[in-house]
C-alpha cells in the first residue's frame, strides 16, 4: 500500500528490512529534517511558524490528500490524520503513515470524535473522516491549541463559539501569530465549517478544498512541496555507504 503513494507531501517509504526471527523488521522512510508540525505548534523550544509557513503546510497536506484520495484508484485513506502524523521538511508538510485500513472500513467519524488527541491505536476511517480531520487540523494550525486538554475542552467544541461569529474569530488565531490576512483567514473558517458539519453528504472532497485555498491563498503545488531533498542534498549512494561504514565500525567496537 505504502508503495503505491508517490506524492512529494508524502513521507514516502524507501525500504523494507525483514530477518526470519520475530520483531526483527524495519521500515526506512525519507528524513524529514524539521520534526512534526505538533511540536512547531505546542513546544516553546521549536521554532515558530509564521501566518505565511502555516498556510503553506495547510496546502501541502491538502494538495496530498486530494491524490491520495482522487488520483490513487482505489483511494488511499490516512488512517490518523492529526499534527503528530504531519512532518516538516524545508517547513513544507511531509504526511506520513504507517498503517492502512480499506476504504470501506468505516462509516463513521470516529477518529474525529475522539477526544484524545494522539491515539495509541489508529481509529476506522474513511474519506469523508480524513476530511473531518483536516478541519479539526486547521483549526489546530490557526489556533495553536491543542486538539483537547485538560484546561480546554475539545478544539471543535471550543471553535463552535466562533466560526458563526467574524467578530470573535479573532480569539481563535495563536496569539503568538505577529500578523496574518484577513482574506485568508475567512477562507479557512470557512473550509473548517464545510469539513466538521455532522452532515456528512455536505462534507466537501478534498479537490473541492484545494480549489478554494487556489483562489485566494494561491500556493501552487510545486510551491507547497520541500525544495530540500529527503537526504539534505547529499548523494544517496554516498549517504548509504557512509552509513554502512559506520554500522560496520559500530559492529566491530563491539564485538
Amino acid at each position: 500500500m505504502l508503495s503505491r503513494i508517490n506524492h512529494k507531501n508524502f513521507v514516502n517509504l524507501i525500504g523494507y528490512y525483514e530477518e526470519d526471527e520475530s520483531f526483527n523488521r524495519m521500515m526506512v522512510f525519507e528524513y524529514a529534517s524539521n520534526g512534526t508540525l505538533f511540536e512547531h505548534l505546542h513546544v516553546k523550544e521549536m521554532e515558530h511558524l509564521d501566518w505565511s509557513a502555516r498556510m503553506r503546510i495547510i496546502t501541502g497536506i491538502a494538495y496530498c490528500l486530494q491524490y491520495m484520495h482522487r488520483d490513487l484508484n482505489p483511494p488511499v485513506v490516512h488512517s490518523n490524520l492529526n499534527s503528530h502524523n504531519i512532518f516538516l521538511t524545508d517547513y513544507a508538510a511531509k504526511i506520513i503513515e504507517i498503517s492502512f485500513l480499506p476504504q470501506d472500513s468505516s462509516k463513521s467519524k470516529s477518529s474525529g470524535d475522539n477526544e484524545s488527541a494522539h491515539s495509541t491505536l489508529p481509529p476506522l476511517a474513511d474519506v469523508e473522516t480524513n476530511v473531518y480531520c483536516f478541519g479539526i487540523l486547521l483549526l489546530e494550525i490557526i489556533s495553536g491549541k491543542l486538539q483537547y486538554s485538560e484546561e480546554q475542552r475539545s478544539l471543535k467544541k471550543l471553535a463552535a463559539e466562533y466560526l458563526n461569529d467574524k467578530c470573535s474569530i479573532s480569539y481563535l488565531i495563536d496569539p503568538t501569530l505577529k500578523s496574518f490576512k484577513n482574506n485568508e483567514l475567512d477562507l479557512i473558517c470557512e473550509i473548517i465549517q464545510e469539513c466538521i458539519q455532522p452532515d456528512s453528504r455536505q462534507t466537501p472532497t478534498m479537490k473541492d478544498i484545494t480549489s478554494k485555498l487556489r483562489e485566494v491563498i494561491a500556493i501552487s503545488l510545486d510551491q507547497a512541496t520541500p525544495r530540500l531533498s529527503p537526504f539534505g542534498g547529499l548523494n544517496l549512494k554516498y549517504y548509504l555507504s557512509r552509513r554502512l561504514k559506520f554500522c560496520l565500525t559500530l559492529f566491530l567496537f563491539v564485538l
